[in-house]
């Protein structure tokens, strides 16, 4: 069975119907051109990635997956009303033919610029990421996020508190979709990496140096104000660049004549995001309970991977949804979305929040 959704807005949704799933047709009044995709189906995810991949709309056009399925903890898992949500008991080898009858589909429907972050803890991340190599390839493998999930832990048994777990990033092609993600400078970082100021301007700045590694054989691997650069070096710009950049006033010379290029505070967009996050615990980990499934995911943390690889009206899978979260997230970001779950709860709780 499949849960239709039809939305009068791109941030809301006014409606949910069940229909048969091989009838499943979904429109809505949106900026986009042409039939928005908005569909939630209650079933098991294998059965519907193998319809997906014969959806024309679809197959080919998902610019991102995101999933954060079972981890192999062995354990059930409750609501905080006792409720069952899910069972994630297997075996080692059954959890990766599971994980990999999957992944292959996913993997199908990725649009050639799409990008896929599978979200595990320490278990099993090593047994995935091999996996992964092999179908998405080593080259297209881009980072494995370390997150922090919970508060520090004042007990432990004979090893280190775990309060991570990890996400795997990988891309279809060697040309995914990338809107670098930034965070704000705050005042000590700043006055660290900027800690000059410039003189009739006031302007905060920082002094690099004016090359960089690597011999070249045209005008940047020359002279420039009877300089060569560094051996093995070379200038960033040439001489010419280098000689409007200094009649603005952007070359500090030092006392013995070096020349440091000035990078200015006003000129960056904050700081580059790393690949470790410590800012999205999980909802269940911080006393602020949103639907009271048992593996929420911070609805932030899935906006940050929304909104740098996918852009408006691009459309974002999740076949693991469980709370709902990416959809949610999806939708207000202006995204197209399908969304898959087994468990009866779990689309309880998506109903409830849409």
């Amino acid at each position: 069975m499949a849960v239709g959704i039809t939305s009068n807005t791109r941030s809301s949704v006014s409606s949910i119907s069940l229909v048969p799933q091989d009838t499943v047709k979904f429109k809505c009044t949106t900026n986009y051109n042409g039939e928005a995709i908005k569909r939630l189906y209650h079933a098991d995810n294998l059965n519907v990635l193998n319809h997906l991949i014969k959806d024309e709309k679809v197959c080919g056009k998902v610019d991102l997956i995101y999933i954060d399925p079972p981890y192999n903890t062995g354990g059930a898992f409750e609501t905080r009303d006792f409720v069952p949500a899910y069972n994630d008991n297997f075996t080692t080898e059954g959890y990766v033919s599971f994980m990999k009858a999957r992944l292959l589909l996913m993997h199908t429907l990725l649009s050639p610029s799409g990008s896929i972050y599978v979200h595990l803890d320490s278990n099993m991340v090593f047994h995935i990421k091999i996996l992964m190599d092999k179908i998405f390839g080593e080259k297209n493998f881009r980072g494995m996020i370390t997150r922090k999930k919970c508060k520090s832990k004042n007990f432990t048994r004979t090893t280190y508190g775990n309060i991570s777990d990890y996400i795997l990033f990988y891309v279809k092609t060697d040309a995914p979709k990338w809107n670098r993600p930034y965070e704000e400078w705050d005042n000590e970082k700043m006055f660290k990496e900027y800690p000059f100021i410039e003189e009739g301007t006031g302007r905060r700045h920082k002094r690099v140096p004016c090359h960089a590694p690597g011999t070249r054989n045209g005008a940047t691997g020359g002279a420039w104000r009877g300089m060569m650069p560094p051996e093995g070096k070379h200038w960033q710009y040439t001489p010419e660049r280098l000689d409007e950049m200094d009649a603005r006033g952007e070359i500090y010379w030092s006392s013995n004549g070096n020349p440091r290029r000035k990078v200015y505070l006003d000129q960056s967009k904050g700081v580059p995001v790393q690949d470790i996050w410590l800012d999205f615990l999980d909802v269940n980990n911080q006393n602020s309970h949103l639907t009271g499934y048992p593996t929420e995911k911070n609805i932030d943390m899935l906006k940050r991977i929304i909104e740098t690889s996918s852009s408006p009206g691009d459309l974002v899978l999740d076949c693991f949804a469980g709370s709902g979260t990416t959809l949610v997230a999806a939708e207000a970001l202006g995204r197209q979305w399908i969304g898959v779950d087994i468990g009866d709860e779990s689309i309880r709780v998506i109903k409830d929040r849409f």
